[in-house]
C-alpha cells in the first residue's frame, strides 16, 4: 500500500486505533475521512487535524451505509482506501445464558457492518486505478479468548471473509489488507496502562512502518507466536493462552 496520495474513510475513527491510524495517515498529507455514532467525538478529533473530515454512521444499519457511501464517493470521487475499523468487544459466558441483544449488535457491528461497508464501496474502489480495502480483525481470529467468545468468533469470521475477498478481487485494481492487533492499550476494554497491553503510539507506529510491504496480513512483530497457530495443537495453546488470563483477567474497570 502506498502511504501518500490516497483518499481513506476510516470506520470507527473517533478513539482508539481508527484514530491512530487517521492521524497517522493525516499527517502524510492523505485526506481521511472519519465516521463513526459519536458526533462529539468526531468534531474534536476534526478540530485537532485541520483538514479531516467526519461523517456520521452507525455501522449496524444498512441504509445509513448505502447513503453514506453514496455521499461520500460523490463528495470525493477519488477516495481509493476503505478501513473496517469499527468494532465493539463485550465479555460473554459461552456456558450461560445469552444476551441476545448484544449478540445480535456484536455480529451487526464486527461481521456485516464491514461486509455492508465494503460492498457499497466496491464498484467505486474497482474503479480507481490502485485501491485497498483494509479489515481490523484481531490475534483473536487465530486464537480466541474464551471471556469474549463471541467477539473472538466474529472476527475469525472477518479473517475468513478477508481470505476469499482477497482472492475474489486478485484480478483487480483493489487490494485486500487484514490488520490483526495484539491487546492494545485502547477504550475498546478499559484503557488501563496494563503492562500486558501494546502502547497504542508504537502499535500505529509498527503498522504504518509495515503496510507499504503488506501484501496479504499487517502484523506487529508481538502477534507473530500466536498467527503460527500450530494446527493440531491448537488445543493445547488455546487452553494455555486463557488459563493465562483466567489467573491473571484483563481489568475492565
Amino acid at each position: 500500500m502506498q502511504l501518500t496520495g490516497n483518499t481513506l474513510l476510516i470506520t470507527g475513527g473517533a478513539s482508539g486505533i481508527g484514530r491512530g491510524l487517521a492521524e497517522a495517515f493525516h499527517r502524510l498529507g492523505n485526506q481521511v475521512i472519519i465516521a463513526g455514532r459519536r458526533k462529539a467525538l468526531l468534531d474534536d478529533v476534526v478540530r485537532a487535524n485541520p483538514g479531516m473530515d467526519a461523517v456520521e454512521l452507525d455501522i449496524t444499519d444498512p441504509a445509513q451505509i448505502q447513503q453514506v457511501a453514496q455521499a461520500l464517493i460523490a463528495k470525493y470521487p477519488a477516495l481509493n482506501v476503505v478501513i473496517n475499523n469499527a468494532g465493539v468487544m463485550p465479555f460473554d459466558d459461552a456456558a450461560g445464558p445469552l444476551d441476545d441483544a448484544q449478540a445480535v449488535r456484536l455480529v451487526e457491528t464486527n461481521l456485516l457492518g464491514p461486509v455492508r461497508l465494503s460492498a457499497a464501496f466496491i464498484a467505486h474502489l474497482r474503479q480507481q486505478p490502485r485501491a485497498t480495502l483494509i479489515h481490523n480483525s484481531s490475534v483473536l481470529a487465530f486464537v480466541p479468548l474464551a471471556a469474549t467468545a463471541l467477539y473472538s468468533a466474529t472476527k475469525a469470521a472477518l479473517h475468513s471473509y478477508a481470505l476469499s475477498q482477497r482472492f475474489t478481487l486478485r484480478d483487480t485494481s483493489v487490494e485486500v489488507l487484514e490488520i490483526a492487533p495484539p491487546w492494545v492499550d485502547t477504550d475498546l476494554i478499559h484503557k488501563s496502562g496494563d503492562p500486558r497491553a501494546m502502547p497504542l503510539d508504537q502499535f500505529i507506529a509498527e503498522i504504518m512502518a509495515k503496510l507499504p510491504e503488506a501484501r496479504t496480513e499487517v502484523l506487529v512483530d508481538a502477534v507473530l507466536p500466536m498467527r503460527a497457530n500450530p494446527g493440531p495443537q491448537e488445543h493445547a495453546l488455546v487452553n494455555g493462552f486463557n488459563e493465562a488470563l483466567v489467573a491473571h483477567p484483563i481489568p475492565v474497570a
